[in-house]
């Protein structure tokens, strides 16, 4: 699952489907041995492999994400806003607290909900027992620059993981710290330590988000991607917003967003599939010896053999910046201070132009905005629910 802070939502309707609709369809509990997430996507792996095998479980997860709104996700209280011009401009010195490096937000009332309402214990019991192989979530080290994978995987130990020097695998016992280092989105969220060391998105360096599932061992693939593919008409539409809103800080914040947390995750599947048709095309030309061969070498050098992942890809079927923006033209005005203050940080965020919203739709934490995402998720899911359960079926 892929990293995108209020995005996250979509990956919401699509754990639904696939933990609570996919399993009736089937006739039987969903088999899933691996979890791998970045971001909000290492939140959701955590409660997926924590809760997946419970009834309700995708039902439990929306509630949670229905609860949300901007002033009870993140601490907006004047001391801490007043400070946000001093820190945009360099002149706050930051001291680390608590074991964590200020963002421009804070968000320890998003980091309550992490901690409380995804069943820890029940991750090391399912873990322990076996009934979950493994799950993987990504960091990156900022003292470093380099990509940490934190593995949760009792028994195994790691080797042959990576000849990427800025990709380091760690054997870890997941805590509700990871998956917050995981999702602290640089400049925005605050960054949190972890054994000492200081660690933000996990989007930002891991140049093959999918790399962590397929040296686990993953032969399948489920991938939930949190960017919308535009079509030609989208694009033209949009063209002349664009290039007025290209002066705008928010609005470059928002693509450069888009760059880090989101093309990753597109590349790496047009990198399977392309590995895919080789190695499918090398069976059809040499015969069946052609993948077992070749992997004899393959193994020697990298430690793990090639072999035919299929995998379901879904994305998002229409752009989540513009619903975004379509929820705060409808936002009622804040009762309280805090209601207040939220509503001028999210106008402040759209700066009064309501058309496509990508820093928006990072941090909208929204009862509209998360129902609509989850709405598209479930939507998108159903709408190929029978390739979904064929990846399954066998």
């Amino acid at each position: 699952m892929s990293g995108g802070g209020a995005r996250g939502a979509y990956e919401v309707g699509v754990l639904s489907f696939l933990l609570d609709t996919l399993p009736r369809r089937l006739g039987r509990p969903l088999d899933l041995d691996i979890f791998t997430g970045t971001s909000v996507g290492a939140i959701h792996a955590c409660y997926a492999a924590a809760s997946g095998a419970t009834p309700g479980a995708g039902d439990r997860l929306i509630s949670i994400w229905r609860s949300l709104s901007v002033d009870g996700v993140y601490d907006l209280h004047v001391p801490n806003l007043v400070a946000v011009p001093r820190r945009l401009l360099g002149l706050k010195r930051e001291v680390p607290t608590e074991g964590r490096l200020s963002g421009l937000l804070d968000t320890r009332p998003l980091e309550r909900l992490v901690r409380e309402k995804i069943p820890w214990d029940e991750l090391r019991r399912r873990l322990d027992t076996g009934a979950i192989e493994a799950v993987a979530i990504a960091a990156t080290e900022i003292a470093t620059g380099k990509s940490v994978v934190w593995i949760d995987r009792p028994g195994t130990r790691l080797h042959g993981w990576s000849h990427d020097p800025f990709v380091i695998a760690r054997s870890t016992q997941l805590q509700p710290v990871h998956a917050l280092a995981s999702a602290a989105i640089p400049f925005l969220f605050p960054s949190l330590a972890v054994d000492g060391s200081y660690f933000c998105d996990g989007g930002l360096r891991l140049n093959t988000p999918l790399s962590p599932a397929l040296r686990l061992g993953a032969d399948r693939l489920f991938v939930v991607g949190l960017r919308h593919v535009p079509t030609a008409e989208e694009d033209a539409a949009l063209a002349s917003h664009r290039v007025a809103s290209f002066p705008s800080l928010t609005y470059l914040t928002g693509k450069v967003l888009n760059a880090l947390l989101l093309d990753h995750v597109d590349y790496d599947v047009d990198r399977l599939a392309l590995m895919n048709a080789i190695l499918e095309t090398g069976v059809r030309a040499y015969g069946p010896e052609f993948l077992p061969r070749m992997n004899e070498t393959i193994e020697r050098l990298r430690g793990n053999p090639y072999r035919v992942v299929r995998h379901v890809y879904l994305q998002p079927s229409r752009d989540l910046g513009v619903i975004a923006a379509e929820c705060v033209e409808h936002r009622p005005p804040g009762r309280t201070l805090q209601g207040w203050l939220a509503d001028v940080i999210v106008r402040y965020a759209v700066r009064g132009d309501v058309v496509e919203e990508d820093l928006l739709s990072y941090l909208y934490f929204d009862r509209c905005y998360a129902e609509h995402l989850i709405e598209l998720g479930r939507a998108d899911a159903e709408a190929r629910g029978d390739e979904i359960a064929a990846l399954f079926s066998d």
